[in-house]
């Protein structure tokens, strides 16, 4: 015979209250069942646990079970506790990939609400290129990807647009191009050095696509682009979300012929369940990311 948990905690309510009637009215139950109940755990464990004629009163057996069952009886409560806090997405981790532009600008608001609602869930960013994080996302390494759409190719994802995200010009700020400030064409960047970088690729089937075709100049990495950038050594070409704000040596400026924006999302599997706090991190994202604004964007034209 198995012991049962509701037989350690009628002998705890007995414990507890000094007897059988009192528990009895504590439990909402006979004080016949209780007694029963207890009689069965006496007879699982071969042991009285009360002195006979005597039922408040444990034997020595029962004096030396009493802090193990509750010692069990406390792992018990906390564990209950964990699973329906986990089960309501108050416990557990949420991990995220998402593009660094993304991941500096607009996540941590996410995440500083997140916290807020959910301060007992752990969470984890990982930033990655737009390749990067639907491969992160496909491999089961992260619950949920933030980025653009250009590389999904996979009909096991689903991707919610949430924002526009306008392609602009980056140059020194004393650069002939900077005075330009209300935006410029492909046309005008041909006679200067052009240098490649990953969101490049949105110019693929535009006429601007010959800038990169004979660039001298490709970096991949963000921290190494602005760097050269700001040596004068080129110009290139960046999301509005990737250029930091406010900064000294380089300047923005849209690009208007031709007029191109990723557009930034969620990915996530289109038939697979993600976690409760998953999901409230999901639905926490286009709640905050469909307020920012940066430039106009028609749900209803994304196919």
């Amino acid at each position: 015979m198995d012991i049962k948990l509701q037989q350690l905690k009628y002998f705890l309510l007995v414990v507890e209250h000094g007897g059988f009637r009192a528990a009895s009215v504590r439990a909402n139950r006979s004080q016949a069942a209780l007694s029963t109940s207890v009689k069965e755990l006496d007879k699982i464990l071969g042991q009285r646990l009360f002195e006979a004629g005597h039922k408040v009163k444990l034997t020595p057996f029962g004096e030396a079970c009493l802090p193990k069952i509750q010692h069990f009886m406390k792992q018990y409560q906390d564990l209950e506790s964990d699973l329906w806090a986990t089960a309501i997405g108050q416990r557990g981790k949420v991990r995220i990939a998402s593009v660094p532009s993304v991941a500096a600008k607009l996540i941590p608001q996410v995440m500083a609400s997140f916290t807020e609602s959910h301060p007992n869930v752990e969470v984890s960013l990982i930033d990655d290129n737009a390749i990067g994080i639907e491969a992160r996302l496909l491999a089961g390494e992260v619950d949920l990807a933030v980025g653009h759409c250009l590389h999904i190719n996979d009909n096991t994802i689903d991707f919610t647009p949430l924002l526009s995200d306008p392609l602009g010009v980056v140059c020194l700020a004393d650069h002939p191009l900077a005075c330009c400030t209300q935006g410029l064409s492909w046309q005008q960047l041909r006679a200067f050095p052009f240098i490649i970088n990953g969101t490049c690729q949105l110019l693929d089937n535009t006429p601007a696509r010959v800038l990169f075709d004979h660039a001298l100049y490709s970096v991949e990495n963000i921290t190494s682009l602005f760097s050269i950038l700001e040596l004068g050594i080129g110009i290139t070409i960046l999301p509005k979300l990737a250029f930091p704000s406010h900064h000294q040596k380089l300047t923005w400026i849209p690009l208007n012929d031709p007029s191109i924006e990723r557009i930034i999302g969620i990915l996530r599997f289109k038939e697979r369940q993600i976690s409760p706090q998953a999901e409230a991190f999901y639905q926490l994202c286009l709640q905050e990311l469909n307020k920012i604004n940066l430039s106009p964007f028609n749900h209803s034209s994304f196919n």
